[in-house]
């Protein structure tokens, strides 16, 4: 659960990053990096697309942080 944790917050870390060229705080890029591996999970499941081990569990949970910042950017 702790490891779940860690990676969720490095990918929210990485995702703001990626998109915005900043951080957004440990809370907010733990949330983004949890809701983020749930979406990201969600979308490459409708694509047939699945990830195994840390590192894809990472990728997937980045990939969904990025898609979360943009829908959010889209409708704020």
């Amino acid at each position: 659960m702790i490891g779940y944790l860690i990676i969720g917050a490095l990918a929210g870390f990485v995702a703001s990053k990626i998109y915005k060229k900043e951080g957004s705080g440990c809370l907010i890029n733990l949330l983004l990096g949890i809701v983020g591996g749930w979406l990201g999970g969600e979308v490459l499941g409708w694509l047939g697309i699945t990830a195994t081990g840390s590192i894809g569990n990472f990728v997937v949970a980045v990939i969904g942080a990025i898609i979360l910042l943009w829908l959010w950017n889209k409708l704020s």
